[in-house]
């Protein structure tokens, strides 16, 4: 097996239980992060669709706001100036808020508008007074969808990011990692295998060589036996023959 294609490790029990350790966490991650991905490209799309009909609805909307500004001004002749008069106070308000989504932080803005701070500055004018109140609120409506493409955008981009670095991690995991932790724990499974193989082998070894020296060492034993036997009798064959020269005589 290659090393490239495996981590450095010592071939040990240790190191078998550590790598299974590693491969389990390696499993368990990839499949929370292609959960995480799928989230994510569910609100994505979520997303793309409500930011494709709010663009639609923009362009209806500022050509209607347009119209009505035209049309005030038809009516109510030049209306600058009451325009700028009703902008002393801050006529539209905006508050940004972060969303949640599979730990992506994603940031939104929210209108913060209170009806009854709406300025009634316009509504005293005896001419035209109406359709300035109708082009104030058809413009305040694309202010506000303006924001919300302004956020849909934002999250779109925020969201579009994070999938591609969650796909790039969760291949990092498929192709990568647990490709390279199994093939770590064959190599020190076999590793471990050959070593058993091998501790077995120089056992019979040893137990043939203990065999074969008690073997040698019976023999040993047993033609020392005879040797000694042997001895004996020949130390007792001169008496023998001594004992019978004397009968003779």
């Amino acid at each position: 097996m290659s090393s490239t294609n495996r981590y450095p490790a010592l071939p040990s029990r240790m190191s078998l239980i550590a790598f299974k350790t590693r491969l389990k966490g390696a499993q368990k991650g990839h499949s929370l992060l292609k959960k995480k991905a799928d989230a994510l490209v569910m609100r994505y799309r979520s997303i793309m669709t409500e930011l494709r009909n709010a663009k639609l609805d923009a362009i209806k909307l500022v050509k209607d706001a347009h119209f009505t500004v035209t049309s005030a001004t038809f009516i109510a002749g030049d209306i600058s100036f009451a325009v700028q008069e009703s902008l002393k106070v801050q006529p539209y308000k905006t508050q940004v808020h972060v969303d949640n989504v599979a730990g992506v932080q994603i940031p939104t803005l929210r209108s913060n508008n209170d009806d009854a701070e709406v300025l009634q500055a316009l509504a005293g004018l005896g001419k035209g007074g109406e359709q300035i109140k109708i082009a104030r609120k058809t413009f305040r409506e694309t202010v506000t969808t303006l924001i919300k493409i302004a956020s849909l955008q934002s999250a779109w981009v925020t969201l579009d990011i994070a999938i591609k670095v969650t796909n790039r991690r969760v291949n990092a995991l498929e192709k990568v990692v647990i490709p390279r932790v199994q093939n770590t724990l064959s190599y020190i499974g076999s590793e471990l295998d050959e070593q058993e193989r091998e501790e077995f082998f120089r056992l019979k070894m040893v137990q043939k060589k203990k065999k074969q020296l008690a073997k040698a060492k019976l023999e040993a034993e047993v033609a020392l036996a005879a040797v000694s036997a042997a001895s004996a009798v020949n130390l007792l064959q001169p008496e023998l023959d001594h004992n019978e020269d004397d009968i003779v005589v």
